[in-house]
């Protein structure tokens, strides 16, 4: 499971087509939206894990922040037959994010690079919001381990979907492909940090 690509985790769960029907789109759109938006909401899980110390630490201020929102049932929350609480998943994308100017950036920037109308990719986001980090959050419970063992198994998952999710896109875009040489300004490998930069002068 760690070496599973994210978007194939999300159709083999059903992710896609939960996004799709709550979305009232085809499933063809949804998978071509969650494409274009994944690298960033993985780039927002990479960047809260280093903002909190990497490494171990990191991944487990991540898995502790997820906790608190749902954990494992946020994705659940997604899959099930009852309404989404997307709140949830607004709360996630505000603490991988920081706000949602950065939240506006990215779906602006994926409908430039999907074709697909940016108010539909920012309905999507908190969908697949809780559906990542509720995977997330299920995989480090079912490591068995509470320590840094657990957490350490946790960091190949999550390095696994980051570089699975570019395929062979070059190092230089932070492994995001297209996305990552367009939003990566300064050239320091994390387009994330510029999506921000970006965001922030929308604000000014």
């Amino acid at each position: 499971m760690a070496d599973m690509d994210v978007m194939e985790m999300l159709r083999r769960s059903g992710g896609l087509d939960a996004v799709s029907k709550q979305l009232g789109i085809p499933p063809a759109i949804a998978a071509a939206g969650a494409d274009a938006l994944l690298p960033a909401v993985l780039g927002g899980f990479r960047k809260h894990a280093d903002g909190a110390g990497g490494g171990d630490g990191g991944l487990g201020s991540l898995i502790g922040m997820l906790g608190t929102l749902g954990g494992g049932a946020l994705a659940a929350n997604v899959l099930g037959p009852d309404e989404t609480d997307v709140s949830k998943g607004n709360d996630v994308l505000g603490q991988i994010f920081g706000s949602k100017d950065v939240s506006r950036s990215v779906a602006a920037d994926a409908s430039g690079k999907s074709g697909i109308d940016a108010e539909t990719l920012k309905k999507m986001l908190p969908l697949l919001a809780m559906l990542v980090g509720g995977y997330l959050s299920a995989r480090a419970g079912g490591s068995g381990a509470e320590g840094s063992g657990g957490l350490g198994g946790l960091g190949s998952i999550l390095g696994s979907m980051l570089g699975n999710s570019a395929g062979s896109a070059p190092a230089q875009g932070g492994g995001l492909g297209g996305l990552g040489s367009l939003l990566d300004l300064n050239g320091d490998g994390n387009p994330l940090d510029d999506i921000i930069g970006m965001a922030g002068k929308f604000t000014r």
